[in-house]
């Protein structure tokens, strides 16, 4: 994965609309991109390791600060044995080849989930990759493994009452947000869901309540920097309210460009 950082600057700085600080991406249809192949599941989830290369360059050349992929839910685990072991091998080899690069490149990886149910060797490697990378100030790499929304929730109630054992009651989301997985990030600012279905599938619930959601049909061994930037576009011709109106926001980016215009 080679970041260009001429490259990066022309994509950032082109245009003025502003790139997603956060994007996050559930990674569907591997399984159906090898079916259609006449190929083992197990080989839709190598290629799409090629799509996650693409996709990491892209939103680093890009600008994007933050990139969260959905890679094992915590019900993944119901899938057969034969393709669960795989996957667990996968990401045991991912981080013994890729983490050097992503080091390299200036990138932050962090993993967030219930890791109590992976073999020791695979939380070292997750661990070992996490501090070295800690320092790096590029795009900042979240990957969620055996993660579910509802488990990140319950995990951040638990903690705040833990932080708080005097207080039954009376909590605010102030006293929530700085207990959940992905403390560290800002909500992200664009879901992307590759393969097709229209769903969230029990990821982010808490954290994507005012997110812009796009779906497209591609399979996500077939998502690669053009598809990125694709949503990106659709991204930047939506309008965000945050509860509200139109003419508001467009009153305060008018605001908001007269200050500018003032102090250059």
């Amino acid at each position: 994965m080679d970041i260009l950082s001429s490259r990066s600057s022309k994509l950032r700085d082109s245009g003025d609309s502003p790139v997603p600080r956060h994007i996050a991406i559930i990674m569907d249809g591997n399984g159906r991109w090898a079916r259609r192949r006449f190929m083992p599941r197990v080989a839709g989830h190598r290629k799409g390791v090629e799509a996650v290369r693409a996709v990491v360059s892209r939103c680093a050349e890009r600008g994007v600060g933050y990139l969260t992929l959905f890679a094992f839910s915590s019900e993944n685990w119901r899938r057969p044995a034969e393709e669960v072991n795989f996957l667990m091998q996968l990401f045991v080899r991912a981080l013994e080849e890729e983490v050097v690069r992503l080091h390299e490149n200036g990138i932050r990886l962090r993993v967030v989930g219930d890791l109590s149910r992976f073999e020791p060797r695979l939380v070292e490697l997750i661990r070992n990759a996490e501090s070295l990378t800690e320092g790096n100030a590029g795009l900042n790499l979240t990957i969620a493994a055996n993660y579910g929304g509802r488990w990140d929730i319950m995990q951040a109630c638990e903690r705040m009452l833990q932080a708080h054992p005097e207080q039954r009651s009376g909590f605010a989301e102030q006293d929530l947000t700085p207990h959940l997985a992905m403390s560290y990030a800002p909500e992200p600012d664009l879901f992307i869901r590759t393969g097709g279905e229209q769903r969230i599938s029990n990821f982010l619930l808490w954290q994507l309540a005012y997110t812009e959601l796009y779906f497209t049909d591609s399979l996500w061994p077939e998502f690669n920097g053009a598809a990125i930037d694709s949503a990106i576009t659709s991204f930047q011709q939506r309008e965000r309210r945050f509860g509200r109106t139109s003419e508001q926001v467009q009153a305060a980016a008018a605001a908001e460009l007269g200050a500018v215009g003032r102090h250059a």
